[in-house]
């Protein structure tokens, strides 16, 4: 299972990385985010851990695969037969940045959790994209 959005968003990479790399700040960018809690101090690096709720889904306990900073991070989270891959992509674009989601799952359930919340998945993608959105713009006009 595989999805994904996009958002065009007016302020620089810079901006867009650091909130995006904010994790616990998430809550109060995200309506789909209920609560982050870092199980590690300091920058996010490969190994970086952290647990995460949503509404109307299990917490999950989520851990850094990939790092390139200032561009990409990518986290997995394993539970109940399921493994999620989730990327994080902030590129350059010529007034601005692009912020790009996904979500991959696979493993023994991931069909039975497409069918259950695969509509909840990419509605949360949407509200998280759109947050990020709307945070880094705000945090530029406030400049």
């Amino acid at each position: 299972m595989d999805y994904a959005t996009s958002v065009t968003i007016n302020a620089p990479p810079e901006t867009v990385w650091g909130l995006t790399t904010d994790i616990e700040g998430w809550p109060r960018i995200a309506s789909s985010v209920t609560a982050v809690r870092r199980l590690d101090d300091g920058a996010l690096q490969v190994g970086s851990q952290a647990d995460v709720e949503q509404p109307r889904l299990r917490p999950a306990r989520w851990q850094v695969t990939a790092l390139e900073p200032g561009r990409m991070f990518v986290w997995e989270s394993t539970s109940g037969g399921v493994t999620s891959i989730g990327e994080h992509i902030v590129t350059p674009t010529g007034s601005g940045s692009r912020l790009d989601l996904r979500i991959r799952q696979s493993g023994r359930l991931a069909g039975l959790v497409a069918a259950l919340y695969g509509r909840r998945i990419r509605r949360y993608l949407h509200l998280e994209a759109e947050g990020f959105r709307k945070a880094a713009e705000a945090a530029v006009g406030a400049d």
